[in-house]
């Protein structure tokens, strides 16, 4: 691998490693860093600070403001990608000819404006993200934020449609290719499942005390899973539910606390959620969203117990034979029930192994992009 370059634009600085988007971002650059490529990075920073262990992994760093607010505006732009829109990035990608990886719609400007043209880019699909805006906006509460959904659900699909035929795509799942193939046409497009923290299972066998749900309670799609867990599934099951993430909202705490069988731990550090994950018995991880993949049920399946799901969790992610599905209510409280009372076994343990070590293979998916951008 000497001598061999590239350039990665990172919508958001990937570290510290404490949610999904940044998960893929720092362990793709870890493990083109362990093939030998050397990497000139660069992220937007608006509120994660600089971070000096990005250094250990890359050639050079750069950071640079995101235009926030009424300034990152765009009545034609989609404001994910035009508050990116940063001159001095442009400016220092044209200087040379390297290999490009953009992470995210995010941080597509340069397509837009034809700044890279004439080199090989490859563009990481994070997610369908028309289609990610208008199911947060169906969630969303506050009217002002569901407005701001719908305009940017819009403009995104106009804007997606635009660029998905400027470059190379990845995504992250198979049912995103499979959307831009047939909305978009896009034409040189393939799936490479995302790049993990964990390359190998370390799940306990035997029995835990509690259900799980975890995630980031901020984001409105999480919190509504969450309350229809405690209103619609735990309010008549007699097995306790633990619920797990940053930042829940007044109502969601109170609400956690009203049952005896049910509480609320907020805000966990790393190693405190991973301990929960390993304890319990089961997750419990529905979603109201089917786009993209995400990574509390990866994190689930490496690390903890028996996982119940819904269709739209798994739905073209490959980990469909790993979960119990459970699509109404009554299944659902159903498969709590059984698996409450089933130890999880070694047996349970290597299927997973090897379901896992074959979609989630840092190196092996490290070397595709290496062919891709090199050969």
């Amino acid at each position: 691998m000497k001598n061999k370059e590239l350039h990665i634009v990172c919508l958001d600085v990937p570290y510290p490693v404490n949610y999904g988007g940044v998960v893929e971002m720092f362990f793709k650059l870890k493990a083109l860093h362990q093939k030998g490529i050397k990497i000139h990075l660069h992220c937007f920073e608006y509120g994660r600070g600089e971070q000096e262990i990005l250094n250990q992994y890359c050639k050079s760093v750069h950071y640079y403001h995101r235009n926030e607010g009424p300034n990152g505006f765009s009545f034609t732009v989609p404001y994910i990608v035009a508050s990116r829109n940063n001159p001095e990035l442009w400016n220092r990608l044209q200087k040379d000819n390297l290999p490009v990886i953009l992470e995210g719609i995010h941080s597509t400007y340069g397509l837009y404006n034809n700044m890279l043209n004439d080199r090989k880019v490859i563009l990481r699909l994070h997610n369908v993200e028309h289609e990610y805006y208008k199911q947060l906006a169906k969630w969303e509460r506050s009217l002002v934020k569901k407005t701001y959904y719908h305009h940017e659900s819009r403009l995104l699909e106009k804007y997606e449609k635009q660029i998905a035929n400027s470059c190379m795509i990845l995504t992250l799942t198979e049912k995103d290719r499979q959307v831009y193939k047939s909305k978009f046409n896009a034409g040189h497009i393939s799936h490479l499942p995302v790049f993990t923290e964990d390359q190998q299972v370390q799940t306990q066998n035997g029995s835990g005390n509690y259900v799980l749900y975890h995630g980031n309670l901020s984001v409105a799609e999480n919190e509504k899973a969450a309350i229809w867990l405690l209103e619609k599934i735990f309010s008549d099951l007699d097995v306790p539910l633990v619920i797990a993430g940053k930042n829940p909202s007044e109502k969601l705490i109170k609400l956690s606390h009203k049952q005896s069988n049910t509480c609320i731990i907020v805000n966990p550090d790393e190693n405190e959620m991973n301990d929960l994950i390993a304890k319990a018995h089961l997750h419990v991880l529905p979603s109201f969203t089917d786009s993209g993949i995400k990574f509390k049920l990866i994190n689930a399946l490496y690390k903890g117990r028996h996982v119940i799901v819904n269709e739209a969790m798994v739905n073209g992610t490959g980990l469909e034979t790993l979960c119990h599905i459970a699509d109404n209510p009554k299944l659902l409280k159903y498969q709590i029930y059984r698996l409450y009372q089933t130890p999880f076994t070694d047996e349970h343990g290597k299927e997973r192994e090897k379901v896992l070590s074959r979609i989630f293979n840092n190196e092996k998916n490290a070397d595709r992009i290496i062919s891709l951008l090199f050969d």
